[in-house]
């Protein structure tokens, strides 16, 4: 088949690129990011041109408005990109980084370094940044990156992905370094998962479906990055008038991101000062509000919120609000239905901002603020290659450590066992 002759051929070069990158120097990766980024702002109009076409088709597809949103890209969104790859350049270099020795009896010096996974194979969405931020990230991180964006967005991550592997290439950096997978069919994927002889690991950014998709199937390593039901709690000593202007930023700033607020939750003793006003606000918002039968009694014209609502990824204009007896039966509900993205308590009682951060087992667990700064950017680490909402090798956002591994160098002087 086409995409399989596509996949090993990639494959192959990606492997082969693999093995050089991991020696480059950190100047020379740092050059190659910034002209990546240069490429980038050169080639704007032509990137803008490529994404005129997705949104074309996304519209007459019918995507969603925060779809289309994601899948927008601007002369400023580009122009962000770039800004992101030299921000990249900017960061330490963390391969050869000394994660430990020691000195054995016998004399043996043991090294721990950190090294690059590889090859990463991506797999991603509607979103044309993932195309940059990933490529800039692996490169950083001394790895060959296979990427297989959403159909959705052929035309824009095909025009990104030829702009920077001709910088790559410019720079002198081994062809195979970044790689797109072009064939849009989903046979193509399913081929990816099985791709063990040149993938490292895979991971997978996009809603449940995807994920759920990749780790059911695939026979590469993966490092699976979460969707977000995410939680807000409004307890009942907490400063009301913060907790409006969180809940609000948390579901409002860009409802189409897994750090996005799903689902919120209000101590019965906070509920008859806090919710009409909260509700209200929501309204004018334009947001949705799906409601336990307590906070319909607080509004009008709510719908009646469902068992699917609190196990359900909007990404929308669209919340489902819950009265809770105490803060156990909101730690109760969180630990039911989360997916362990990011999770909020609003109050001012230090004993149960403690037990919240204890007793949640999330990527991210805040206390007084929004959701929405699990970010790679908000925490610092620049770029981010997705959020790892499981418990082995990397979890919350993951920069450019996460993207590496580790070996133990071994220094003898005719040591026998």
């Amino acid at each position: 088949m086409e995409c399989i002759a596509e996949l090993e051929e990639k494959g192959k070069a990606a492997k082969a690129a693999a093995r050089k990158l991991a020696t480059l120097s950190t100047e020379m990766k740092n050059k190659a990011l910034r002209m990546m980024a240069d490429g980038l702002e050169r080639h704007a109009g032509q990137i803008m041109a490529a994404n005129l076409l997705d949104m074309e088709q996304g519209r007459a597809k019918g995507l969603a408005e925060p779809l289309l949103d994601r899948l927008l890209l601007t002369k400023e969104r580009i122009e962000a990109m770039a800004q992101g790859l030299r921000q990249i350049a900017q960061l330490p270099d963390p391969i050869g980084e000394g994660l430990g020795a020691q000195q054995r009896p016998n004399g043996l010096r043991i090294n721990k370094v950190r090294v690059p996974l590889g090859v990463i194979g991506i797999i991603y969405e509607a979103r044309p940044n993932v195309t940059v931020d990933a490529a800039g990230l692996c490169l950083k991180a001394g790895n060959a990156a296979l990427l297989r964006g959403g159909s959705e967005a052929i035309h824009s991550n095909t025009a990104i992905s030829r702009v920077l592997a001709k910088e790559i290439e410019d720079c002198g950096l081994p062809f195979g370094c970044i790689q797109l997978v072009e064939n849009t069919d989903r046979q193509a994927v399913r081929e990816m998962l099985r791709l063990n002889r040149y993938l490292d690991v895979i991971i997978p950014r996009g809603g449940a479906g995807l994920i759920r998709t990749v780790v059911e199937n695939s026979t590469v390593p993966v490092i699976e990055t979460g969707t977000g039901i995410c939680h807000a709690y409004v307890d009942a000593s907490a400063d009301l008038a913060m907790a409006q202007k969180i809940v609000l930023n948390a579901k409002t700033s860009r409802p189409g991101v897994c750090n996005a607020l799903e689902t919120l939750l209000v101590h019965q003793a906070a509920a008859k000062e806090f919710l009409p006003s909260m509700l209200a606000a929501l309204r004018e918002a334009k947001v949705e509000v799906r409601g336990c039968p307590q906070t319909r009694t607080y509004g009008s014209g709510l719908q009646e919120a469902s068992e699917e609502d609190w196990a359900t990824e909007y990404l929308d204009y669209i919340l489902s609000v819950k009265v809770v007896e105490d803060i156990s039966v909101a730690l109760d509900h969180i630990d039911r239905y989360s997916t362990r993205h990011s999770e909020a308590i609003i109050t001012r009682d230090y004993d149960a901002a403690q037990r919240f951060l204890k007793e949640v087992d999330a990527a991210a667990v805040y206390v007084n603020a929004s959701t929405r700064f699990t970010d790679g950017s908000e925490f610092g680490f620049g770029a981010e290659i997705g959020i790892s909402t499981q418990k082995l090798h990397a979890r919350g956002p993951m920069g450019l450590a996460e993207l590496t591994s580790y070996k133990y160098i071994i220094y003898g002087d005719g040591q026998i066992r």
